[in-house]
C-alpha cells in the first residue's frame, strides 16, 4: 500500500489519510510531492485524474480523497474500528466528517495549516468565528457523550478529519474551553502526529498561498 501525500507542513488533507495509517500501525509506503513545484501537477494526475493529494495506491485499486480513503480503510480494516461499531454513533461520525470534508471554508481560506508557524491572532472574522464556534460545539458534545478521550471514545477517521483544524488552533492561538483544549492537546501530541510535526519542521519549501501572515 502507497500513499502520496503533499508537504507536510501545509497538506492537511495529506494529513487526515496519513494520520490513521500511521496511528493505527497499518503498514504502507509514502511519497511525499511537493506541492506547486515544477511537474508535481503531472506526476500526481498520473495517480489520480482529480491531480490532488492524497491519493491511496493498493494493488491495482487507487483511492483518491481523504474521506474515501478513511472509507477504504474501514473496509479494508474492520478489526481496526476506523468508524464506530453502533449504528447511530458511526451515522454521526460519518455525518461530522463529511460536514468537515464540505464545510468550514472560512476557517480552512483564513487560517491554513501552517505547522511551522505561530500566528496568534491572524485570520479572525465574523464568517471565521462562527466556523470555530461550530467547531468547538462539535467536540464539546462528542466528547460529554463519549467520555473521550476521543470524539467517539476510541480513536475514528473522524478524529484524523479534525486533526487539521486542531493544527489550527494551535498556529493561530484560538481560544478553547477546557475539554476542547485537551482534545487538541491530545491530537497534537500522539506519537503518529509528532512523527508528522517533526517532519514538517524540516521542510524547507514555501507555498506562498498558505503563507498569507509572512
Amino acid at each position: 500500500m502507497r500513499l502520496i501525500i503533499g508537504n507536510k507542513n501545509y497538506s492537511s488533507w495529506s494529513l487526515r489519510a496519513w494520520l490513521p495509517l500511521r496511528h493505527l500501525g497499518i503498514q504502507f509506503e509514502e511519497e511525499r510531492v511537493a506541492l506547486f513545484t515544477r511537474g508535481y501537477k503531472e506526476h500526481i494526475q498520473s495517480h489520480s485524474p482529480a491531480g490532488k493529494v492524497p491519493v491511496l495506491i493498493d494493488g491495482a485499486t487507487t483511492v483518491w480523497e481523504s474521506l474515501a480513503i478513511g472509507e477504504y480503510l474501514a473496509e479494508k480494516f474492520p478489526a481496526l474500528n476506523l468508524w464506530p461499531s453502533d449504528a447511530g454513533q458511526r451515522a454521526r461520525a460519518r455525518s461530522l466528517s463529511a460536514e468537515m470534508h464540505a464545510g468550514f471554508t472560512s476557517l480552512r481560506s483564513a487560517m491554513p495549516m501552517n505547522i511551522r508557524s505561530a500566528h496568534p491572532g491572524k485570520g479572525r472574522s465574523a464568517a471565521v468565528d462562527a466556523d470555530i464556534a461550530r467547531v468547538h460545539a462539535i467536540w464539546e458534545e462528542c466528547l460529554q457523550r463519549s467520555g473521550g478521550p476521543f470524539l467517539f471514545g476510541a480513536f475514528t477517521f473522524a478524529d484524523a478529519m479534525y486533526a487539521p483544524v486542531a493544527s489550527r488552533f494551535i498556529t493561530y492561538a484560538v481560544d478553547l474551553s477546557v475539554p476542547a483544549r485537551s482534545y487538541v492537546d491530545r491530537l497534537w501530541n500522539l506519537p503518529a502526529m509528532l512523527e508528522w510535526r517533526a517532519a514538517a519542521e524540516r521542510e524547507t519549501e514555501f507555498i506562498d498561498e498558505d503563507e498569507p501572515y509572512r
